[in-house]
């Protein structure tokens, strides 16, 4: 597979064409940033972590009927993928209150939800990828009501999935946050599942092992991404 010209550089990946038109290749940066871009830094081996880290969740969820747009690794920062229009919303799963949640209704972080919430945000970094809801998508054409209907319901199967292998690792997903793009029509699961868009406490500690160590400045940011790969995998990178 020949990687031909850059098509996009976002926050954490660089995407590129191939000579293939329906496949592409997604290379994982170490940068680092939050709260929309205010914040910048890199984190040693994010990249490589985050590339092996989303390969082994979209495996997990191929292997449950959840189609996405991950066809293989290609090395250590690089992970081949169909071509997929992005949908410009993005899905927040909530399980447990943190963040965003816990600040804009006044929750204590830790509060076991009753259920889960699905949020929907607009994908628009100049906007500050507000929050919105169904009606905002609908009147702003971003997605048909039968999208957002299979969005909602992929991302409450996923977090079923990705709930229940966790704990088998004794990890707690607090919350995440999934892309969806359209790939010849058909929604696929797209961009990454990783310590960069995900919320993970070490079950008993509570500890976090996620993005928020560099979000808070709690620092061991590269080692908390190293020991989410090595709980799924049992290998150290």
């Amino acid at each position: 597979m020949e990687k031909k010209a850059l098509l996009y550089e976002g926050k954490a990946k660089r995407i590129y064409a191939t000579d293939d038109p329906d496949l592409l290749i997604a290379e994982y940066k170490d940068d680092a940033t939050a709260f929309n871009g205010l914040k910048k830094g890199v984190i040693a081996n994010k990249g490589i972590l985050n590339n092996k880290i989303s390969a082994f969740f979209f495996t997990l969820l191929a292997q449950s009927g959840v189609e996405s747009h991950f066809v293989k690794l290609l090395s250590d920062r690089e992970m081949l993928i169909k071509r997929a229009e992005i949908i410009k919303v993005e899905l927040v799963v909530r399980n447990i209150a943190a963040g965003s949640l816990a600040k804009r209704l006044g929750l204590e972080e830790g509060w076991v939800l009753p259920r889960p919430v699905v949020e929907f945000y607009y994908k628009d970094d100049a906007l500050g990828d507000p929050f919105i809801n169904e009606d905002h998508i609908a009147v702003l054409g971003l997605a048909t009501a039968e999208q957002v209907k299979f969005m909602a319901a992929q991302a409450l199967m996923i977090n079923e999935i990705l709930t229940a292998h966790l704990k088998t690792c004794n990890v707690i997903l607090v919350d995440y946050k999934l892309e969806f793009g359209l790939h010849h029509g058909k929604v696929l699961l797209a961009d990454e599942i990783s310590p960069d868009t995900c919320r993970f406490w070490e079950a008993t500690t509570k500890e976090k092992l996620d993005k928020d160590r560099f979000r808070r400045d709690l620092g061991g940011v590269e080692a908390a991404y190293q020991e989410i790969y090595k709980r799924l995998t049992g290998g150290e990178q």
